[in-house]
């Protein structure tokens, strides 16, 4: 009951843009770009796919399409299984960029915390319980085969890892992809900002665009750009695209 008032009351936030929180605005801004993206046989990929949120607008946007998620939270996986079942594919795997097992660090008081690693969390007093995960690279899960259109990426630092077990994928298919990325947890895995940049512009050959210049048409950020924004946190939310013709406003 408690979770389904903070739903509708975030939607309704949504729809009038009232953007309380960073997180609000990112969350509105992302349903605005799956809804441009995307269509009715699309195929997505919610790494990260806690309880559901982005994977509902796959599934609204996309009905037709196929859809993966991954989520290795024990009890978030079974509530995912259940909700899902015959929808999507769930999957209980950690994705990085190579493959075994791990430990995991799952914030019991605070699950959107959770991480491969500890991180800085901004909660009092984290109740962290270390439970043993699966790792997997998304390029050994989905067949060559299979043309991606759009993934979500929100794994609490380790964005950097789950792209680069996916670079096949992603030079292939160059699909849409929102991740987040800043300090604060981005660094505890070992990502370098310039790298990143480097990868996703250079190796497989998409933009990096903020969600709000994406959406006005404006020009990728250039990697002096990016950095700026990732060493200050002034954006953390980011989305890499194919390119297009930037349109001056």
């Amino acid at each position: 009951m408690i979770e389904s008032v903070k739903t509708n009351l975030r939607n309704l936030l949504n729809l009038f843009h009232l953007d309380l929180t960073r997180n609000l605005k990112y969350d509105r801004l992302t349903k605005s770009i799956i809804a441009k993206t995307i269509g009715s046989n699309s195929i997505c990929i919610d790494i990260g796919a806690h309880k559901g949120e982005i994977m509902d607008l796959f599934l609204k946007y996309a009905p037709q399409g196929k859809h993966y998620a991954f989520e290795p939270i024990p009890l978030l996986y079974e509530n995912l299984v259940k909700k899902y079942s015959g929808a999507a594919e769930v999957h209980p795997f950690a994705l990085s960029d190579k493959e075994g097992e791990s430990c995991f660090q799952f914030v019991r008081n605070a699950p959107a915390y959770s991480g491969i690693v500890k991180r800085k969390y901004h909660v009092k007093k984290p109740d962290i319980e270390e439970i043993k995960v699966q790792l997997k690279t998304l390029d050994s899960l989905i067949s060559a085969n299979t043309k991606v259109d759009f993934i979500k990426i929100d794994v609490e630092g380790g964005e950097f890892p789950v792209l680069k077990g996916a670079q096949n994928l992603i030079f292939r298919d160059k699909p849409y992809i929102i991740f987040e990325s800043g300090t604060g947890a981005s660094e505890f895995y070992g990502t370098v900002p310039e790298e990143l940049y480097d990868f996703i512009t250079l190796k497989t050959d998409l933009e990096i665009s903020l969600l709000t210049g994406w959406l006005k048409n404006q020009k990728a950020l250039t990697r002096t750009q990016y950095c700026a924004c990732f060493y200050t946190n002034s954006e953390y939310y980011f989305i890499a695209h194919p390119k297009r013709k930037s349109i001056e406003h």
